[in-house]
């Protein structure tokens, strides 16, 4: 008699023989660098009745390295860049295939703008602040602008897979010199938060066309110009990049958080500047230098099953961690008043380690609200 088999064998016998795991791999720790990022660096804090959202960032710039660790953005672009220039690569025609990459998208969304439009008018009913809700509504919708620019880039496909990464990064290195170097107007950085994302975008583009191999493959970059190997090229990115970003950070006058800090004057991300794109081609470096032992590590069957489902619902985790962390925040508000890490101003490096004893139970909303909104993301090819 034979014993049924487990959960991870179910999930690696489904898998495709050539399903590219380290890929996936990828994409699930972008998604836990994005929902540790943000839980890590949003505060709710109470005061006089009303919630304002800030940032320890503001209060301790010492956390600043917290930003390097958990802004994985390059990531997203660098694997969806791969992952639809793939997929149109096989695709019959443009129309169909941007339909169903765009209602993949879209889909998920609609339950969370109906959930907050309820909720909204719900709070606004029952005498809550107006500015308690707009903060709230706007830490739901504020990460949908990812959404809305990876469409984007999704729909330019067939012009970005035969888009050089140099000419994207040569238009952000353009608008910063306007901006920071000639007092250019600030709305033309809004130029770079298509400009930016192009780069590990297109990236991700030569990946796919095998321009530029990951560690341990067998493709070259640039190979019929004598360019750089699989390995020489993941580390001039990571090296590269990396002494990039920190030479414009402490030289160039960018900000050292690779995040928006409340209060500002710049911000590396919204939009994206220089040094968030160096930041980001370090990424992909990284990326590709990783690809080969995670094809290894994810080989383990459990290891895998949990890579899997976290591809199977990374929309639905995306849209809803903030919502996650909002509900564990009113709950704990209601029942116990103020608690530190929850409620309390982030002035000093002590509410970080509070706040890290509070990430399993938003871990555990989280999966409450993918039990309940899962079914709205197709599946994942």
């Amino acid at each position: 008699m034979t014993s049924e088999p487990t959960l991870s064998g179910r999930i690696g016998a489904a898998t495709p023989p050539g399903r590219d795991r380290a890929v996936d791999g990828l994409r699930a720790l972008a998604i836990l660098g994005v929902v540790l990022g943000h839980w890590l660096v949003t505060a709710l804090v109470v005061d006089s009745g009303s919630v304002r959202v800030t940032s320890p960032l503001k209060a301790v710039p010492e956390l600043t390295p917290i930003s390097w660790v958990f802004q994985t953005l390059a990531l997203f672009f660098l694997v969806g860049g791969m992952t639809a220039a793939k997929s149109y690569a096989s695709a019959a025609s443009y129309g169909p295939w941007i339909r169903a990459r765009l209602a993949r998208l879209s889909r998920p969304v609609v339950p969370v703008l109906l959930v907050w439009c309820v909720a909204a008018g719900g709070m606004l009913v029952a005498g809550a602040e107006l500015e308690t809700v707009t903060a709230l509504v706007r830490l739901v919708v504020s990460p949908l602008w990812f959404l809305l620019v990876f469409a984007a880039l999704t729909a330019a496909t067939p012009l970005a897979v035969r888009l050089h990464p140099v000419w994207p990064l040569a238009v952000v290195a353009m608008i910063d010199l306007l901006r920071y170097g000639l007092a250019a107007p600030d709305w033309l950085g809004w130029v770079n938060l298509a400009a930016g994302w192009l780069v590990p975008y297109t990236l991700g583009a030569a990946w796919t066309r095998g321009t530029l191999s990951p560690v341990g493959t067998h493709g070259v970059m640039g190979a019929a110009r004598g360019g750089l190997r699989g390995p020489s090229a993941a580390w001039v990115l990571l090296v590269g990049g990396g002494v990039s970003a920190a030479a414009l950070v402490v030289w160039g006058g960018y900000p050292a958080s690779m995040v928006g800090v409340p209060g500002a004057a710049i911000s590396n991300l919204n939009p994206p500047t220089l040094a968030a794109v160096a930041f980001g081609l370090a990424q992909c470096g990284a990326a590709l230098l990783a690809h080969g032992p995670l094809t290894r590590a994810l080989r383990r069957p459990a290891a895998w099953a949990a890579v899997a489902l976290a591809n199977l619902s990374a929309m639905t985790v995306f849209l809803w961690h903030q919502t996650a962390m909002i509900a564990v925040t009113a709950l704990g508000l209601a029942a116990a008043g103020p608690l530190p890490g929850l409620h309390t101003a982030p002035l000093e490096s002590g509410w970080v380690v509070a706040r890290v004893a509070w990430l399993p139970v938003f871990a555990a909303a989280l999966l409450v609200c993918v039990a309940a909104f899962r079914a709205a993301e197709p599946r994942r090819a």
